[in-house]
């Protein structure tokens, strides 16, 4: 059967070994792929009837689980399959958590990637062997509320937020971006009232809950 699939990795020689093994596993489908959040959202656009997207949390303008927050909202019918280093139990189910499909270590072999990959293509949930449904964990409701105005975000707006979380001033992004200091101004006005944030301060305080490390926030 022939998927869609977007590969977001910022690890040139990792995201070719994930293409390879999903490939295997996938024979005949088109995979796509991404080096950072920009150009993930970029193929989302082009590619609104994706399949299946395999996101690393750690690449660029991901944020912890700010991304996948924001994806669950943008795309709720696309399965979302996070692959990072960061295994832990903890990861692990604050990812599932947040509505990842499944959840993949980048220790895991080909082999394991390939049937984890086609088992979420069937419907399936997959988490790293030995983790179980009786050691999942709930997202305190603070967390929640914050996971749920950034899915309000366009993809443009995340764009925004993301290199505001990375420290970027308003000419910076609008350089990087291609788009003029008062359309950043504006995305600016608008993300921080979906958050319900007074200052650019206090939003990257916001983004901090999403965390991947619990001591970061």
């Amino acid at each position: 059967m022939h998927y869609e699939i977007i590969i977001a990795d910022d690890h040139p020689l990792y995201r070719a070994a994930l293409c390879e093994a999903v490939g295997a596993a996938c024979a005949g489908s088109t995979i796509h792929q991404a080096h950072d959040v920009s150009a993930l959202f970029t193929l989302l656009e082009q590619l609104p009837e994706t399949d299946l997207l395999l996101l690393d949390l750690n690449m660029p303008g991901a944020h912890g689980f700010s991304a996948l927050a924001h994806l669950r909202g943008a795309y709720p019918q696309l399965p979302v399959v996070v692959v990072s280093a960061q295994d832990d139990s903890h990861t692990v189910m604050q990812a599932l958590a947040f509505g990842a499909q499944g959840f993949i270590s980048k220790s895991a072999d080909a082999g394991t990637i390939g049937l984890d990959v086609q088992a979420v293509l069937d419907g399936m949930t997959v988490r790293p062997a030995g983790m179980t449904s009786a050691t999942d964990q709930s997202l305190d409701p603070g967390t929640v509320a914050v996971a749920r105005r950034l899915a309000e975000l366009t993809p443009q707006q995340f764009r925004v937020f993301g290199m505001l979380c990375s420290g970027r001033l308003n000419k910076q992004i609008a350089y990087e971006l291609a788009i003029s200091e008062a359309t950043v101004k504006a995305h600016m006005t608008a993300l921080l009232r979906k958050l319900g944030a007074t200052s650019r301060t206090q939003a990257v305080l916001l983004a901090g809950r999403l965390a991947l490390d619990p001591q970061q926030r």
